[in-house]
């Protein structure tokens, strides 16, 4: 299945309290629950003023409808095309 990295600007971001994230991170799991299985929230990493998200779906259109449906921002959409690690180097 596709992996996706989505950049969310969201303003202020880093300064959320935990009840908001919390708040944030309910609303989207509801959605994607209504969505089905096909697609899933990996993890988020929350800076400043944005909020980078991976998931893994069958396409980029899906993962915009989570956005529209959420009422989250997916301002940037992009495809994982290769992973790499520290033990790429070996």
């Amino acid at each position: 299945m596709p992996k996706y990295v989505i950049e969310r600007v969201v303003p202020g971001a880093g300064k959320m309290s935990a009840e908001d994230l919390k708040a944030l991170s309910q609303k989207s799991c509801n959605v994607l629950s209504n969505m089905g299985p096909q697609i899933q929230w990996i993890q988020s990493y929350v800076t400043d003023n944005k909020i980078y998200c991976i998931y893994v779906a069958p396409n980029e259109e899906m993962i915009r409808e989570h956005a529209r449906l959420g009422g989250f921002p997916a301002n940037q959409v992009s495809s994982v095309k290769t992973i790499i690690d520290p033990t790429s180097s070996e």
